[in-house]
């Protein structure tokens, strides 16, 4: 008898406590209605606004890595915002507060934890944007040089001239100081030579600027530069200095190299010395003797 009483209270309980759900989702019907239409209204705002983004991106930003991750976090965002007002519809402030609480604790948790590789993700969000490099530019750094085939989240790709490719970090790379060769179609190279001292240096300088002139077009604003710079141990140095087109290193080695044959040939047509260093042993005045052992 008492095992039928507690069986018929439980379920007596059971029963009210559905029925009490059912009459709150009831009343709250409405509320939860309101609530799904503002998570499907964001959905739809957060594809089209991702969309429309993601075609702005295009052509600007050389990354597709880049489009993708700024798309998708704009995405993300919206729907995170219809989430959060459609809890608050349906008046569930403490979970809300709570989901937010625990969001702080779990990001500050993968900051932490991520804090280079969120480094490197954001330097490559930097250098996507930056004016002064893109995509096939020669730059040089410190300690290497190369074309820029891919910049990613997490790092920059040069490919070399050998066709060897360089990964170095973003956050690295943006550190550091680097050169751009690709951002400007003109540079001036200098090429440094010698001449004997018995040499007419005004000959020298004519001989040096004549030639170059001819076959390295200046324009507007540019002129080729010559000076004497010093006297060495067995010539009197000089540099000359002049623009060419230049995009990458390579344009610098192939009109040194030019320079270089012009002017030498030059010089062997007018009969001017470029001396070599020459070391003389003088054994006698300084009592110099060389010793040999000899075997029996």
């Amino acid at each position: 008898m008492t095992d039928t009483f507690n069986f018929e209270s439980t379920i007596g309980k059971l029963w009210d406590k559905l029925n009490g759900w059912v009459d709150a989702i009831i009343l709250k019907l409405p509320n939860l209605i309101l609530a799904i239409l503002i998570m499907v209204l964001f959905l739809f705002i957060a594809k089209g606004i991702k969309k429309f983004l993601y075609r702005f991106l295009l052509s600007r930003v050389s990354q597709k890595s880049i489009q993708d991750m700024i798309s998708k976090i704009v995405y993300v965002s919206i729907i995170l915002l219809g989430f959060f007002i459609a809890l608050g519809v349906l008046n569930l402030n403490k979970v809300l507060t709570s989901i937010l609480a625990g969001a702080g604790v779990v990001g500050l948790a993968v900051g932490l934890a991520l804090q280079g590789t969120l480094s490197n993700t954001f330097g490559g969000v930097v250098l996507s944007f930056m004016p002064n490099i893109r995509i096939n530019d020669f730059i040089e750094t410190s300690d290497t040089s190369g074309f820029v085939s891919e910049i990613s989240l997490r790092n920059i790709v040069l490919k070399k001239p050998d066709n060897n490719f360089v990964i170095i970090p973003n956050s690295k790379f943006i550190e550091n100081r680097f050169t751009n060769y690709s951002l400007s179609d003109r540079s001036r190279i200098t090429v440094a030579c010698g001449v004997g001292y018995e040499s007419d240096l005004q000959q020298v300088e004519n001989i040096v600027t004549n030639i170059i002139s001819e076959n390295f077009k200046q324009n507007n604003g540019e002129k080729v530069e010559f000076y004497f710079t010093e006297f060495g141990d067995s010539s009197i140095n000089f540099i000359t200095r002049f623009s060419v087109n230049m995009i990458s290193s390579k344009e610098e080695l192939e009109s040194k190299h030019k320079a270089i044959k012009l002017i030498k040939s030059e010089f062997n047509k007018e009969g001017i010395n470029i001396p070599f260093p020459i070391r003389t042993l003088d054994f006698g005045k300084n009592n110099l003797r060389l010793d040999y052992d000899k075997e029996d």
